[in-house]
């Protein structure tokens, strides 16, 4: 290898960036949220059960982009909680439709400002502009839908 052709640094390539930069953020976010007993997933769920329509647990997961199993147990849990219910569809038995309780959009309410809270000092280091700046840029480069 020449010597001018050194590796950089880990600190300068893109990828241990971002991973490092997502641990951090999921570590804040995990304290942010722990007292509300969810996780992000959780709460992911929470949010996209919050939306105009009651949803079946498979449509749900097609949202969060994950796969039925994990969905019944997410659900389960926070069934489990009181912060969901699940009843059959009327239209179709085979599906489960997962509402919100009030206690569930309470949780919600809470525990996404405590999670913008845990965004906003993550985001601290950088100015207004930057932070919208970062947050666009990685909106860009998942623009094509595929994780």
């Amino acid at each position: 290898m020449a010597a001018d052709a050194r590796p950089a640094p880990l600190e300068l390539r893109l990828g241990y960036l971002l991973k490092h930069a997502q641990a951090k953020l999921a570590r804040a976010s995990a304290e942010a949220l722990a007292p509300y007993g969810i996780d992000g997933h959780e709460l992911a769920v929470l949010v996209v059960l919050s939306g105009e329509e009651p949803l079946s647990q498979a449509e749900a997961a097609g949202r969060l982009g994950v796969d039925r199993t994990t969905m019944v147990s997410l659900v389960d849990g926070l069934e489990d909680h009181g912060l969901v219910t699940r009843r059959r569809s009327p239209q179709d038995r085979r599906k489960n439709i997962v509402e919100l309780t009030p206690a569930g959009e309470q949780c919600l309410r809470e525990a996404e400002q405590a999670r913008r809270a845990a965004e906003r000092r993550f985001l601290a280091p950088l100015d207004e502009g930057q932070a919208e700046g970062l947050v666009r840029a990685l909106q860009a480069l998942l623009a094509d839908g595929k994780p």
